[in-house]
């Protein structure tokens, strides 16, 4: 079409551009609402969907308006090719990122909600990004008229290369996804390595998984690494653990009623201090005679890994005050000495602090 545009032609394509503005705007203000109300609800993958939706809804409506202004006006063939292969691929970018966006805050969503904690497995995320924005960079090329089939083939030739030049990188991808699929361990998980490396598990991305130490440093320890150590997960198959302490009285305690007592300070324990767990049942074993004292061993139960310092820091405390308060001794450890004396040995019994300050000791 070589016509010149006329008056009509032209109001009727600067009315199609004004009702796609007016409809993107009309459509982000409604969506802007929608957004409140997704806000409100439990899952969090309705904001992710909203959100995105805000940005491809007024892009297409401007679009749409700018397509339909463009077939208003007497334009050659050629022109109106090259409006609406521009337009398409604008709406193909635009589709693109907001799928990337949407796709990749989905599977943030089910990461959390399946590790049960506010961290983030980037790895998937990252990858599931950049899956959609390869598949839409090739759509893209598509619909330019560049065929993809050779530059598949190129990326098939070239793949070998990379991966020989990026081993060390490859395999820590794949040891962080084998990872996270085996579900050995996952963001928030407290864990300990054969090596000595402990604490909570901050983030498993493509390459490292971060590890936060009780201290709050970050430990970075190589997915590969990770896979082939020797590691105690203490959040899984369950958080709540028990934790061991030892403790002692004296030959002459009446040890009924040291297990009585003890397992009354145990439930004390467990239900007035945070972190405790209120429906453990108090376990005091008896085990060992030894040779100041008979040994037995409190099992307390807590809610994660870090509680029980707390927890054990107050049991200790309320138990040697209630052992005073009841007559019960915790005898200090005794070491029998020789003293060399005009070459006749007389035992005596000394305590470990006389011991050490008294002269001819010996271990």
């Amino acid at each position: 079409m070589n016509r010149t545009p006329t008056l009509d032609d032209l109001v009727l394509a600067g009315v199609a551009l004004a009702a796609g503005l007016l409809l993107a705007f009309l459509s982000r203000s409604v969506l802007r609402w929608l957004a409140g109300h997704a806000k409100r609800t439990r899952w969090s993958g309705d904001d992710v969907i909203v959100e995105a939706l805000r940005s491809v809804v007024p892009w297409a409506a401007i679009a749409g308006g700018t397509a339909v202004a463009a077939a208003a006006l007497p334009l050659t063939g050629t022109v109106q090719h090259h409006v609406n292969q521009s337009l398409r691929v604008l709406l193909i970018l635009v589709v693109t990122l907001s799928a990337a966006r949407v796709i990749a805050g989905l599977v943030r969503t089910v990461t959390q909600s399946r590790s049960g904690v506010a961290g983030s497995a980037t790895i998937f995320v990252n990858i599931t990004r950049v899956l959609v924005l390869a598949i839409g960079f090739l759509v893209v090329l598509q619909t330019l008229g560049i065929s993809i089939a050779p530059l598949l083939t190129a990326l098939g030739v070239g793949g070998l290369a990379v991966a020989l030049a990026l081993q060390d990188t490859l395999a820590n991808l794949f040891a962080g996804v084998h990872i996270l699929a085996s579900r050995t361990v996952q963001p928030g998980d407290y864990i300990r390595l054969s090596s000595g490396e402990e604490g909570y598990v901050e983030d498993i991305n493509w390459r490292q998984t971060t590890v936060r130490q009780l201290s709050n440093n970050l430990v970075v320890i190589p997915n590969g690494q990770l896979a082939k150590a020797n590691m105690t997960n203490y959040t899984r198959p369950e958080q709540q653990l028990t934790v061991l302490v030892q403790a002692g009285v004296g030959y002459e305690c009446d040890l009924d009623h040291v297990e009585r007592v003890t397992a009354e300070v145990v439930t004390e324990v467990m239900t007035g201090i945070t972190g405790a767990v209120p429906d453990h049942e108090p376990a005091v074993r008896f085990h060992t005679f030894g040779d100041s004292r008979i040994g037995f061993t409190v099992v307390l139960g807590v809610g994660e890994f870090s509680d029980q310092y707390r927890v054990k820091h107050e049991f200790i405390k309320r138990l040697h005050r209630r052992y005073r308060e009841e007559g019960i001794r915790i005898p200090a450890p005794t070491r029998t000495v020789a003293l060399q004396r005009d070459s006749v040995a007389i035992p005596q019994q000394r305590s470990p602090k006389d011991s050490a300050s008294g002269p001819g000791t010996a271990d």
